[in-house]
């Protein structure tokens, strides 16, 4: 039985077991991981120095995945993913139950703080936006359902490294450190110590960000953030936005206790 560790609200995560026999079946898939809002296109000598393969293996699983039309030949010598992965990423929301039992709360929170409102959960190194709810005074804005960004960063990624079992955190502080320096050390400390995270501009320009857990058992870890132009959000308007979020992260925690009954 692959073992569990508790994160710092109690919930638990599970390590995963590597798959014996499925070294191929790994890379191939670890390959098409490689791509994301940061890098959407890479070459193949790219490719083979992300996961750890020679270039001429490379080369055979990036024509697999040519062949089942996953992946396409853009500017020379790059690739990049086909629309032939939309309809994953639309299935995999679909089928989680977080973003569908947070929805209600989300349009709630969004109609009464009057700003963005969104879902992030903890996936390897990164936080994912899994969800995000505008409101009426929409604005330009970097994350929708599927970005990510590396944990540490912006309110969200670093209340989602502040939720991780201590062993997980220390495992990613070196590089983190590094580009982060060591003041983000005490941010997670206030994070852990208030149960809420801030950021201001440091994922866009102008932009404030807050971010609070969303306590579950045995789920990965969750986070309600919202982020709105910091020039029309006040002092006294975002100690009310934390708080009301923090509520309204209570009432998730409930709708998902009620419907894992």
């Amino acid at each position: 039985m692959t073992p569990a560790v508790s994160t710092v609200d109690g919930s638990a995560t599970t390590s995963p077991r590597r798959t014996p026999g499925a070294s191929s079946s790994r890379k191939v898939l670890q390959l098409l991981l490689a791509f994301s809002e940061r890098r959407w296109e890479a070459s193949v000598a790219e490719l083979a120095a992300t996961i750890g393969t020679p270039v001429a293996t490379t080369y055979r699983y990036v024509a697999l995945l040519k062949e089942l039309q996953l992946l396409e030949e853009g500017r020379a010598g790059h690739y990049h993913l086909t629309s032939q992965v939309m309809p994953l990423a639309r299935a995999a929301q679909l089928a989680n139950d977080m973003v569908r039992l947070a929805r209600p709360a989300m349009e709630e929170a969004a109609r009464e703080l009057g700003e963005t409102v969104m879902l992030f959960q903890q996936f390897g190194d990164s936080a994912v936006c899994a969800d995000r709810v505008e409101c009426d005074r929409a604005m330009r804005f970097t994350f929708e359902p599927g970005h990510s960004l590396p944990l540490g960063v912006g309110a969200s990624g670093k209340m989602l490294l502040a939720l991780l079992p201590e062993i997980e955190r220390d495992r990613r502080w070196a590089s983190i450190v590094e580009q982060r320096g060591t003041g983000v050390r005490d941010e997670l400390k206030r994070a852990l110590e208030n149960r809420y995270a801030v950021s201001s501009g440091e994922l866009d320009e102008g932009v404030w960000a807050c971010s609070v857990p969303v306590q579950t058992i045995g789920r990965r870890p969750t986070v309600l953030s919202m982020a709105g132009p910091a020039a029309r959000i006040t002092e006294e308007t975002r100690h009310t936005a934390i708080t009301a979020l923090q509520e309204y992260a209570i009432r998730i925690q409930r709708a998902i206790a009620s419907y894992s009954l």
